[in-house]
C-alpha cells in the first residue's frame, strides 16, 4: 500500500518511564501522546524504526526476528533503565525482502537471527509510547558507521520502495536527536551556535525543503555532532519526498542534545497542520 507516516523521534532515557520525565520534556510527552493517537487511527500493519543505539560497524542490519522479546538494562544508563520488558511482533517477510533489495542495490544489509538478540533503549523508549499494546509488528534497523550520509540516504530509498510495494500500511521511524554534543546535566541546552543549526535545519524541514536539509546534513553532522554522525536522519530523509507534509509536535532537550518529534505524512490533515504551525512557531 504505502508508507502512511515517517517520523523523527526523541529517545533520551529520561523519556522511558512516563512518571519520571523532568518537567523540560513533558513538551515531548504530550507530542507523543498526540501522534500516538494518530497511529491507532492508521492501524499500520508493521512499523520500521531505525535506532541511533543500534550503531553497526561495516553492514546495515535488518532484524529479521519474528518475534523481539526481552529485559532492557540500558549499559549507558543503568540507574535510569534497568529490566524493561518487552515483547513485539516481527515481520519476519517483509524484513527478508528488506535485505534482499539492498542487496539487489549493491548495500551491503544482512539479516539478524537469533531469539537471544536483545534491542537498545534507542528502540525501546519510542516504541513504548508510539505502540503501548505491543500489538504493531515491529521491524528493526542499525545505523552503520562505515556508511556514509549518501550511501544511508539511498539505503533509506530502498527502504522506501520496499515499503511502498507492499501491500501492508507501515510506518517509518527514526528514533534519534540532532545536535548531540553531550554534557553533564540532563537540563542543560545545546550552545547558542548548535542551536541555530538545529533551528536552520527544522526550518528547512518545515518549509518541505528537504533538498537543502540533505544538503546541509554533512556539514551541519559535523559541526553540532548530530547523533549518529545524521545517519539516522539521511535514512529518514531517503523515504519521506516532497509529498509528504511536516508536523512539528514537540521538542526539548537532555544532557545538551536537541530532540524534536516531526511526522511527516502522505496526506496533509488540516488540523493537524494548524497545531503543528503553532508549535513550531512557539
Amino acid at each position: 500500500m504505502s508508507i502512511e507516516l515517517s517520523m523523527l523521534v526523541p529517545h533520551a532515557p529520561s523519556l522511558c518511564h512516563k512518571d519520571q520525565v523532568p518537567d523540560f520534556q513533558q513538551d515531548i510527552v504530550a507530542g507523543y501522546k498526540e501522534v500516538t493517537k494518530e497511529i491507532a487511527e492508521i492501524k499500520p500493519d508493521v512499523i520500521v524504526l531505525v535506532s541511533c543505539h543500534w550503531p553497526s560497524t561495516f553492514a546495515h542490519y535488518v532484524d529479521c526476528n519474528p518475534i523481539h522479546k526481552g529485559l532492557l538494562t540500558a549499559q549507558e544508563a543503568p540507574d535510569m533503565i534497568t529490566d524493561v520488558p518487552y515483547y513485539y511482533p516481527g515481520d519476519e517477510d517483509l524484513a527478508k525482502k528488506l535485505v534482499e533489495a539492498g542487496k539487489a542495490a549493491n548495500i551491503p544489509v544482512e539479516g539478524v537471527y537469533g531469539g537471544h538478540f536483545e534491542w537498545d533503549y534507542g528502540t525501546v523508549v519510542p516504541l513504548r509510547y508510539l505502540v503501548p499494546n505491543e500489538d504493531i509488528p515491529v521491524i528493526n534497523l542499525s545505523v552503520t558507521l562505515a556508511a556514509n550520509i549518501e550511501e544511508t540516504y539511498k539505503w533509506g530509498q530502498v527502504i522506501a520502495k520496499v515499503l511502498q510495494e507492499t501491500e501492508k500500511k507501515a510506518v517509518f521511524v527514526s528514533s534519534g536527536a540532532l545536535s548531540h554534543n553531550l554534557v553533564r546535566g540532563r537540563h542543560n541546552m545545546p550552545t547558542l551556535s548548535e542551536h541555530a543549526l538545529n533551528k536552520q535545519f527544522v526550518d528547512f524541514i518545515m518549509n518541505k525543503n528537504y533538498k537543502a536539509a540533505y544538503q546541509m546534513l554533512p556539514q551541519f553532522s559535523s559541526v553540532a555532532k548530530v547523533e549518529s554522525g545524521g545517519r539516522h536522519v539521511a535514512m529518514l530523509l531517503g523515504v519521506i519526498d516532497e509529498d509528504c507534509t511536516p508536523v512539528y509536535y514537540a521538542d526539548g532537550q537532555s544532557s545538551g542534545s536537541w530532540n524534536p518529534l516531526i511526522s511527516f505524512w502522505k496526506k496533509k490533515v488540516s488540523s493537524l497542520q494548524e497545531t503543528a504551525d503553532q508549535e513550531y512557531v512557539k
